[in-house]
């Protein structure tokens, strides 16, 4: 349990996937913009995250290391995760159609998000069992929707600011996520 534990927190905030791997940073930086539409992604990434954590750990233990067929790990990992970013966007566009709406062309591109291919290539590196695969991926998805959030909200805050002309954009959103950064590292310590 403490292993768990530790795999969790250091997944989510020691080496936090954004701000520490600089991984998945398209939709950190084209989704921050309102905090609804953040936290809207961010659930979307830990669902797909988790379920593609799951499923690549059991296919890749009962699959593809029985058969010896580790060389295909990426290639059936992306095929894994771009089937369930298709079912999450099916049942947003049923279900919540202006969350659909609001994450635009950044939802489909889940399927690219190099976090989520990270989280499952990592978990076999590290040689984690199905049930530590599945609690990595959700603290690096917890991670990311932190770092999201947290950045979206920073960013309405902004929007009230009187800020010079050559820092409007995304060159303070650039130095604003830096600063996370250096933020997220002063955890390195804690594992």
């Amino acid at each position: 349990m403490k292993e768990l534990i530790l795999i969790i927190i250091g997944a989510a905030i020691v080496n936090n996937v954004v701000l520490s791997q600089f991984l998945g940073l398209c939709p950190f930086l084209g989704v921050s913009k309102k905090t609804e539409t953040a936290a809207g992604m961010g659930g979307a990434v830990i669902f797909v995250i988790v379920i593609a954590s799951f499923v690549t750990a059991v296919i890749n233990k009962y699959i593809l290391v029985t058969l010896d067929l580790t060389y295909l790990q990426t290639i059936v990992f992306i095929l894994v995760i771009a089937a369930l970013v298709q079912f999450v966007e099916m049942f947003l566009k049923k279900s919540i159609p202006s969350l659909y709406e609001s994450l635009g062309v950044y939802l489909p591109l889940i399927t690219t998000n190099c976090a989520v291919l990270g989280v499952a290539l990592n978990a076999v590196q590290y040689k984690y069992s199905i049930l530590e695969s599945v609690i990595y991926g959700l603290g690096i998805s917890v991670g990311f929707t932190i770092a999201i959030v947290i950045l979206a909200g920073i960013r309405e805050k902004m929007e009230y600011n009187d800020i010079s002309e050559s820092w409007q954009g995304m060159p303070i959103v650039m130095a604003t996520a830096g600063l996370m950064s250096i933020a997220f590292f002063g955890f390195s310590g804690i594992i």
